[in-house]
């Protein structure tokens, strides 16, 4: 009998099935460790969901209508743009951006250092690069949740100038993203969480007053301006506020998304690298 000359299928390499298996089981540790901050979420959704409505309306209130009055009496904001249409979806990346950056310094801290519950995890086959993974999937969860209670109250006020304005949402998660990727590897090479103060007093808070949130970037000082366009918030405001009227610049925005990837990206790197540091070797 002639022999068959089907080809023969090749046989996976032993280090690939390896690294596809460690893939694999990556995948599912992270899983469970965001299935772990989501149980803990479970506890206090009620006042979360409370929070994350009536902040958005008290900032909307008191800078969109309150403040607003005056502004638009001179004319609006750039453009005539009412005023409120124009704070209201660069107060959302903005708060968006605010509640990533304080998840990814003092809980991550405390999982580290004070209730060691990474210590725990690390005694299952959950290793560092899971529990980032895992902790990033969660941040993300919060800010998509936090970013659509905030549209909500967006669309209730009426600060709603085009279709596009649903943008706005995953450009907040973005942007939270980019600043949560970065503090979590800050936070991982930390002993105490004292640098945390001066982190949001220096830094965080500044950018939320600078960057675009309440007045065009061009009003302040020329020698802050460089400061305001090399940091991730002015983007994502720029990025959002464009959506949100209606005002799309094709080269603009892919820069805008182009600077947010970029800091998620080398920010996650880092923090690869810091975690496995701190908590494997």
């Amino acid at each position: 009998m002639a022999a068959s000359s089907a080809p023969i299928a090749p046989v996976a390499a032993p280090a690939d099935a390896r690294r596809g298996l460690m893939s694999a089981l990556t995948a599912h540790s992270s899983l469970r460790v965001l299935e772990h901050d989501l149980l803990v979420f479970r506890r206090g959704w009620r006042s979360y969901m409370m929070s994350g409505l009536s902040q958005p309306f008290l900032y909307l209130l008191s800078m969109g209508i309150g403040l607003g009055l005056y502004v638009n009496r001179n004319g609006g904001a750039p453009g005539g743009v009412p005023y409120l249409n124009y704070i209201a979806p660069a107060l959302l990346v903005t708060q968006a951006m605010m509640a990533a950056a304080f998840e990814s310094a003092w809980p991550i801290m405390s999982k580290i250092a004070w209730e060691k519950t990474y210590l725990a995890a690390l005694n299952t086959p959950i290793g560092a690069t899971s529990l980032l993974a895992g902790d990033i999937m969660w941040i993300a969860f919060r800010a998509v949740l936090l970013s659509v209670l905030f549209f909500v109250v967006i669309l209730a006020f009426g600060a709603v100038s085009s279709p596009l304005a649903v943008l706005a949402i995953p450009v907040a998660v973005l942007t939270a993203l980019s600043f949560a990727a970065p503090i979590i590897a800050f936070t991982a090479t930390q002993k105490t969480d004292q640098s945390f103060n001066m982190l949001f007093r220096f830094g965080i808070t500044p950018l939320f007053l600078f960057s675009g949130t309440f007045f065009p970037i061009e009003k302040l000082p020329l020698f802050i301006q460089p400061l305001a366009w090399v940091t991730p918030l002015y983007h994502g405001v720029s990025l959002a506020r464009g959506f949100s009227l209606g005002q799309v610049d094709p080269v603009a925005d892919l820069i805008h998304v182009a600077v947010l990837a970029g800091f998620v990206v080398v920010g996650l790197f880092v923090a690869r690298i810091t975690f496995r540091r701190r908590l494997e070797l």
